[in-house]
Parts: structure tokens; sequence; C-alpha cells
């Protein structure tokens, strides 16, 4: 079978689980009630991304795929598109959006297509640079994907350097508002030092929410590693010292857990 007459199967396979004597629980789901769904299987497929597991990638890229077309075929049921109109808008946007291939347009560098991505957008009719980051982003991926845009408009910092003297002032201040600003003001202020430093990952070439997501894996594995030698020795958890809980988080280290 080729690829084109599976996707029809697939497609075929929605329309008859929403079918009067089709699956109960197809039938009543909505575009609002799978929201949490694509959320899901989204960051499913970033985790085998993380950890490069080939094996279990098509699989999350297909229930990823399931929820394109579960979202077509209740919009087609209603009368509000197909999946067709989805194929034939994403077709048109990738041969607009690059001209250099489709047409006469010359660009040689990945940072040139960016740019130029960003100037189509614009004459497509988008107000702002930086319209099209979903609010609902991660803040890091939000700040950084907001920052690239910017950039895309020639509002940027000249070079690395320029973006840690940003980041020591913005540092500097939050220090300062520790000595006695409100609550809000630290707050504030923390923030600009989260953003700046989000401007140094972009620079160093550092996607800021994949290096906090291996922190965090290590974080979780070094822990575990102190809790289990902990509970080994027999004694409760509020009986060990940090000295000794420290000693062990360099042991997990070591072992480069």
């Amino acid at each position: 079978m080729q690829t084109g007459q599976k996707f029809e199967a697939l497609v075929e396979i929605m329309n008859r689980l929403r079918q009067p004597d089709g699956c109960p629980w197809d039938i009543e789901q909505t575009h609002a009630s799978l929201r949490q769904y694509l959320l899901e299987e989204t960051y499913e497929v970033l985790e085998c991304l993380d950890e490069n597991n080939l094996v279990e990638l098509p699989k999350e890229l297909g229930d990823v795929l399931l929820q394109i077309v579960f979202h077509a075929q209740i919009a087609s049921e209603a009368g509000n598109f197909t999946i067709d109109d989805v194929i034939d808008n994403l077709s048109k946007k990738l041969v607009e959006r690059h001209p250099h291939v489709f047409g006469d347009a010359t660009i040689k560098t990945a940072d040139e297509q960016v740019k130029n991505w960003e100037l189509l957008k614009k004459k497509e009719g988008k107000k702002s640079v930086i319209d099209g980051v979903p609010n609902r982003l991660p803040a890091l991926q939000r700040a950084m994907r907001l920052q690239q845009k910017a950039a895309t408009a020639g509002f940027d910092w000249p070079d690395v350097e320029s973006v840690w003297k940003k980041f020591h002032e913005e540092l500097h201040e939050l220090q300062q508002a520790l000595e006695g600003a409100s609550q809000e003001k630290i707050e504030d202020e923390f923030g600009d030092v989260l953003f700046s430093l989000v401007n140094v990952g972009r620079f160093i070439k550092c996607q800021p929410e994949n290096a906090l997501r291996g922190t965090i894996d290590k974080f979780i594995k070094r822990f575990q590693y102190i809790e289990q030698e902990i509970a080994a020795t027999g004694i409760e958890w509020h009986e060990a010292s940090l000295k000794e809980m420290d000693k062990l988080w360099e042991e997990a280290k070591s072992k480069e857990l």
C-alpha cells in the first residue's frame, strides 16, 4: 500500500470511529476536549527526542498525527474544513515560504532563511514580527522564540559580550531589589534575569528549555541515588545530615548520574 493510500485509510478509520455505531468515546470528543491529549502527545514526542529513542518515536509521532486527523474529522462533520484543507494550506505555505527552492530567490544560509520566513509572514498580513508565538508555550521556550523573532527585524545585541554584560546588569538589579524592595519588584527583576539568561543561551546556541530539562533529569537521578543510599543504611531521612547528603550527591556525580 502506497503512502497516500495509507493516509486515506487512516482518515477513513477516524471517520468510522465517529459514526453513530462507532466508538462512544471518540464520538463524544470535541476540539476543546482533545486539547489536553495534543499537549500530552507532543511532550511524549519531545521525551523520545531527548532520549534519542528512535524505536518509540514513530509511535509517538503517530499519536500526534492522530490528533490532527481527529480535529480535521470533527471540523469536517461541522462543515468547517477538512483534512484536505489542512494539507492544502500546509503545502501552499511550504512552497511560498521557500522561494529559493520553488522560485528564483537566492538564500544561502539558514539565518537568511529565518529572516526571509519572517519577512514573508509580515507580507502575508502579520501585524507584528513577534506575532505567532503561542501564549501557552513554556516560558523559557516562549522567551527564546520572541527573542529570535525580534532578532530577524534587527532588534538584537551585536555580540555575546554585550549579552553577558546585560545579564550581569540584571543580576545586580535583582541583588539590589533583595535589599528591601517589594516581593512584586523582586519577582519582576528575577524575570529580567531569566529573560537575559535566555538571551545568553540563544547566543551560545543552547536551547534553554532543553538545557533545563536535562538538568532536571540529572537532579532527579542524583536525588534518587541519595534516597537509595540513605535507605540502604537503615536510617531515616531526618537522621541524615546535609554533609552526608552532599557526599552522596558528589558520589552520584562521579558515577555520571
